[in-house]
């Protein structure tokens, strides 16, 4: 080293060395000193964008997270009915016949239609033969009537001989006794009492022959004058004719079609049939109704129970009394259902309930995750199903599309606005479909009332 260079640097060249390790060890710290900045400046910056993943992630499961419409399941007035359909038929109907064969219509006094009372003439038939029978009897009778005079007076005549028989008898035996008769004369007077005796007794008889004449007279003309008044037919009951089948000319006859059809009172009842396995669940009196074609529906209360089964269709005929309500008229057609049964009963909208193989499930939302559950269900009634076991009352369930959830999946539950729930019902109750009931399970589970229209 110079010592020009050991003047500059200040001391010799070992002395240099050792002035500059200071100048590398400051450079050491600022360099620990940056490299800590940098990371924390990196830090500062890579918070923030971890923090906006993670809200981003929360986010996208969110949007993984499906909306449900879900329904609370709640206490409802649930019915169980019976369909049935058949047709209006007269509850008693009356057939008039002639009750004379052979005579001519000569007045047709009712049609269909016309409401009639008990007595009233519906037609007249032709009364000159009867009549003539009617005089021809009257003749015999006053004949018989004449032959029963003859034969009293014959019986006083008859009397009055056998008085004077019995007197001529009683003085000859007195002569006889006295010595002044012969045998001979009493003899003749014993054989005309006996003959007058005779005589009073066939003369009674003869009275009681001629009141038996007298009698059957009397009887003819009485069947003359009933045949007289049966040329006018009259109408067995109050009620309306249904049907006119005699026309004027045609000779009336007991042989063929009614004169005249009435129905008795005016009273129209259903006759509906039933299905077999719904009979053991009704009784006299359940109430029903009757949509009538043309009338619309028509309340009513059973009559009559089927007393028996048809063993080709299965069916059995119903009796219903119905409110008389105008425009009823044999032969409309009507179906409906009889009530059986009326009870409050935990229910869910009826598309909340599931068909899983031969089970029932509903998809129940709890804090956010479906939960497939089991349950047993009842009847269906006004868009609503009844839930007999499996589920509390408040518990949220799927009421629509619940097919599309699997247990477990997360959802948004939307709450179905209850109104909204019965309007829907109101639509499926307003169709013009009768409900059907289902059999009970095994275990002894609701009967089933679905209507068609929610099928």
């Amino acid at each position: 080293m110079s010592p020009e260079f050991a003047r500059r640097t200040g001391g010799p060249q070992g002395t240099s060395i050792f002035r500059m390790k200071p100048i590398f060890l400051f450079s050491e710290r600022c360099f620990s000193i940056f490299v800590s900045a940098v990371f924390a400046v990196i830090f500062a910056f890579a918070m923030p964008a971890v923090a906006q993943d993670a809200e981003a992630e929360a986010q996208a499961q969110e949007v993984q997270a499906q909306a449900a419409t879900v329904s609370a399941a709640r206490m409802a007035p649930i019915e169980i009915r019976v369909p049935m359909s058949g047709s209006l038929v007269p509850r008693q109907e009356a057939l008039v016949y002639p009750q004379l064969s052979g005579y001519e219509i000569m007045e047709l006094l009712a049609e269909p239609g016309d409401q009639v009372s008990r007595g009233q003439v519906l037609a007249r038939l032709s009364d000159l033969t009867v009549r003539a029978q009617l005089a021809q009897a009257e003749a015999e009778a006053q004949r018989a009537g004449a032959a029963v005079g003859q034969a009293r007076s014959e019986i006083d005549r008859a009397e009055a001989a056998l008085v004077q028989a019995a007197a001529a008898l009683e003085r000859t035996r007195r002569l006889q006794r006295g010595g002044t008769a012969t045998q001979a004369a009493l003899d003749q007077v014993v054989a005309n009492e006996a003959a007058a005796r005779a005589a009073s007794a066939s003369a009674t008889d003869g009275l009681a022959v001629a009141e038996a004449a007298k009698a059957t007279a009397d009887a003819a003309v009485e069947i003359a004058r009933l045949n007289l008044a049966r040329t006018e037919i009259t109408a067995p009951v109050d009620g309306i004719v249904t049907d006119r089948n005699a026309q004027i000319g045609a000779v009336g006859s007991a042989a063929g079609e009614p004169m005249f059809t009435i129905v008795a009172g005016g009273e129209i009842e259903w006759s509906a049939e039933i299905i077999e396995t719904a009979l053991e669940r009704l009784a006299v009196d359940d109430p029903a109704v009757a949509s009538v074609a043309g009338l619309g529906e028509v309340q009513g209360v059973v009559r009559r129970l089927p007393a028996a089964v048809d063993p080709v269709t299965r069916l059995g005929e119903l009796r219903v009394s119905l409110e008389q309500v105008p425009g009823l008229r044999s032969g409309l057609f009507a179906s409906g259902w009889v009530v059986v049964d009326r009870h409050e009963g935990l229910s869910v909208p009826m598309a909340a309930v599931l068909s899983s193989g031969d089970v029932e499930v509903v998809q129940v939302a709890r804090d956010g995750i479906i939960e497939t559950r089991e349950v047993v269900a009842g009847a269906i009634w006004q868009g609503r199903r009844e839930i007999l076991s499996g589920l509390e009352e408040g518990e949220m369930v799927v009421s629509r599309a619940g097919a599309f959830f699997r247990d477990g999946d997360r959802v948004n539950a939307v709450v179905e606005d209850a109104e909204g729930d019965d309007d829907g019902a109101a639509v499926a109750d307003e169709a013009d479909a009768p409900q059907e009931s289902a059999d009970a399970g095994e275990d002894g589970g609701a009967m089933r009332a679905v209507a068609g229209a929610g099928r």
